[in-house]
């Protein structure tokens, strides 16, 4: 494993000589301090709000953001080395091609961990230093923490599978983009309009879930925004124990969404003709 380690840190080297690092974080906590800053705005009142309406806020944010920045991350891991004349120089090392792909996922989950803890932690802070926060919403925000990584990892693995699978840089970002449209912004109109067309024929409760499941995203919003009463009360959604999918399902599920596609990208990656 002293390899992936290697390979690991040069990544995250890479990250901070791009100043990848920096942006990512600067652009998360700018984000996460308006929308907490401004967590009470509907009810006609700017001020910070709880630590639950920081989660449902953040979690909303994250839907959308941090899925495009580990695919930003990720799309060009191995095609990129490729189309630099690097990679071959990479594998003439005594290292196996896992290794590249998992010291190099490894080294940017890393980057999308500390941009995603030092962001919406600096906002987090504010408020506690600005107006002190109760005990009662601390679980749900490490949650939903430690689910956003979790997250952003899932579409890491995403963003290499599309990378080893092209041979050109250009089509390895095409696919990226269709990957964010298809699971952040289209699947959940098309499930709705399933649904609608469907009118309860087929689609019972249990094919509903499942179909929750085959979205990381949508995986994550039912973990987080249905996780805690508290939250779930914000969100307009129903708490724990009403929905079908418990927090460990869902858990399960992200993770599922990291080591197959990841799995899958090592595979591929093997039989790859450099």
């Amino acid at each position: 494993m002293r390899a992936v380690h290697v390979i690991a840190g040069q990544e995250i080297r890479v990250g901070l000589r791009n100043r990848w690092i920096i942006a990512t974080t600067l652009l998360l906590a700018a984000l996460a301090l308006s929308l907490t800053l401004l967590g009470s705005a509907p009810t006609g009142t700017v001020d910070a709000g709880s630590l639950a309406v920081v989660v449902v806020s953040l979690s909303s944010l994250t839907i959308f953001l941090l899925p495009l920045i580990a695919l930003l991350l990720s799309f060009d891991t191995i095609v990129g080395e490729q189309e630099r004349g690097s990679l071959v120089l990479l594998l003439a090392y005594p290292v196996a091609r896992w290794e590249v792909l998992l010291g190099k996922f490894l080294g940017q989950a890393v980057i999308l961990a500390f941009a995603t803890v030092v962001g919406y932690g600096s906002a987090v802070a504010v408020l506690l230093l600005r107006d002190g926060l109760g005990a009662d919403g601390w679980p749900a925000f490490v949650a939903m923490l430690g689910s956003s990584v979790l997250l952003g990892a899932a579409f890491l693995a995403l963003g290499s599978l599309a990378s080893v699978i092209v041979r050109e840089r250009a089509t390895a970002a095409g696919i990226a983009v269709a990957v964010w449209l298809l699971f952040v912004l289209l699947y959940d109109t098309a499930l709705l309009g399933l649904l609608v067309a469907d009118q309860g024929r087929f689609v019972g409760p249990a094919v509903f879930d499942a179909l929750l499941l085959l979205n990381p995203a949508d995986a994550y919003r039912l973990f987080n925004l249905t996780g805690s009463e508290d939250v779930s009360v914000y969100a307009g959604m129903a708490g724990p124990g009403e929905s079908g999918l418990s927090p460990a399902v869902l858990l399960a599920a992200l993770a599922a969404w990291v080591m197959v596609p990841l799995g899958l990208a090592a595979v591929v990656f093997s039989r790859r003709q450099i």
